[in-house]
């Protein structure tokens, strides 16, 4: 059994002062994919690079702009190859971290946030339909595919608390939503909906009005894989206990 977790840790440096590398031992994960780790290679620090007494390898993808998004990942096992998406619009702002595996291919992704007015709506919807054909021509080509992270996208009106409000909020627009319905309906399963089909159910909370304590929250952190691949998915959860971020992890189990 394969175990996959994802987090928005929003700043890798102030997550670590709260319990990260703790927390990364506890976790039992093969592969921890990290989004929004704001940090420049050269401030990474010898226990981030090679956590003391774990066995993991770190792999970063970081911005060209300094304590802004950015990637990074855990693995135990050596990935054959990792690279970025290959586009320099979206690898300038650290967005995607591609692991190849030999069961399958990891795509930890760091989806835009559209911004007030739909400030970045176009370049978000671009980065979208990049990441849906980069992971359709991996599986044209017989791989299996995680795309993992932040897609900053409630998909339907029981991913968020109060969708009603929220329908000219970025991460909650028609043209964002419409984008998963293609996603969807292009051959990717997600897979929290396999287990689990009912509302109440979020990843991530505003620092305002006491959100989390009161559960007033969004469901944006997404593993989907290719169709072919969700018979090997286990099982798909969200680990909302876990603190130190405004996201929390989720978690998906394979059998592979």
């Amino acid at each position: 059994m394969t175990s996959i977790v994802s987090w928005n840790v929003n700043g890798i440096r102030s997550v670590l002062g709260k319990g990260f590398l703790p927390w990364l031992k506890a976790s039992g994960a093969d592969v921890v994919c990290l989004q929004e780790t704001k940090i420049q290679t050269s401030q990474l620090t010898g226990e981030l690079i090679s956590p003391p007494g774990l066995s993991y390898r770190s792999y970063w993808h970081c911005a060209l702009r300094k304590g802004y998004s950015s990637v990074a990942a855990y693995c135990r096992e050596e990935p054959l190859s990792v690279s970025p998406l290959g586009a320099p619009e979206f690898d300038g702002e650290g967005r995607v971290m591609v692991l190849e595996f030999p069961a399958f291919t990891v795509i930890n992704a760091y989806f835009p946030n559209s911004q007030e007015g739909g400030a970045r709506l176009s370049y978000k919807l671009s980065f979208c339909d990049a990441i849906l054909k980069y992971a359709s021509r991996l599986v044209k080509k017989g791989k299996n595919v995680v795309i993992c992270g932040d897609y900053n996208i409630a998909h339907t009106a029981i991913d968020l608390a109060r969708p009603k409000q929220n329908e000219e909020s970025p991460g909650y627009l028609p043209e964002e939503r419409a984008w998963m319905d293609k996603f969807t309906s292009s051959g990717f399963t997600d897979t929290f909906r396999m287990f689990t089909k009912g509302p109440g159910h979020y990843s991530w909370w505003s620092y305002r009005g006491n959100a989390r304590a009161n559960d007033v929250g969004w469901r944006l952190d997404y593993h989907c894989v290719n169709e072919g691949f969700s018979p090997r998915v286990k099982s798909s959860e969200i680990l909302k206990d876990v603190g130190g971020s405004d996201h929390c992890p989720v978690r998906v189990r394979l059998d592979v």
